[in-house]
């Protein structure tokens, strides 16, 4: 299985919030007191910063369009998973964020490609093909597919249509699967 045959010269691409963070399907986090890691994200994120030569976030965070939030809140947020990542050994080599509403001109959100065309923009050794995309929703798979990468579905409460290449309940299932 491809799984097998990752090393650093591939990406892992991750969504945020329901991958990294647990999500409010209710609302939008806004705060960093609402931030909570998902079970064994931080104990898994030092052995996936080992095995991937990159690691990027890409996120729809329309509640800044929608004026639920401000971007400056959401910086604070992504400096705060940041650093918490780091701290135990992790890292986050770039946060992409889309904070416009759905549709508008210059849509970013996924599953269009701009934030992982940005991505190899600023990474030019990212290789689509030797990516990942994890998410848990139809947008990041969709993503994930229209970029050419493989994809895992981060399982959730969320209703999904589309398939992924791989399913985990955790993280702690992958870096299983990836130690070598």
């Amino acid at each position: 299985m491809w799984l097998e045959e990752i090393d650093e010269k591939w990406t892992l691409f991750l969504d945020r919030d329901g991958v990294i963070n647990t999500r409010n399907f209710d609302g939008y986090i806004t705060k960093v007191e609402d931030f909570i890691f998902t079970p064994h994200f931080l104990s898994s994120i030092p052995i996936l910063s080992v095995i991937f030569g990159k690691i990027i976030v890409v996120t729809n965070q329309q509640g800044i369009g929608k004026e639920v939030m401000k971007e400056k809140s959401l910086l604070e947020i992504h400096r705060y998973m940041i650093r918490e990542i780091h701290n135990v050994g992790g890292r986050i080599d770039q946060v992409f964020y889309a904070c416009n509403l759905k549709n508008e001109n210059n849509d970013r959100r996924k599953p269009l490609p701009a934030m992982g065309i940005e991505a190899k923009n600023q990474f030019p050794t990212i290789d689509f093909k030797r990516s990942i995309m994890i998410g848990d929703t139809n947008s990041d798979i969709l993503f994930g597919k229209n970029l050419g990468m493989k994809t895992i579905l981060y399982k959730s409460a969320e209703k999904i249509t589309e398939n992924a290449d791989f399913e985990i309940d955790n993280f702690n299932e992958l870096t299983i699967r990836l130690k070598r």
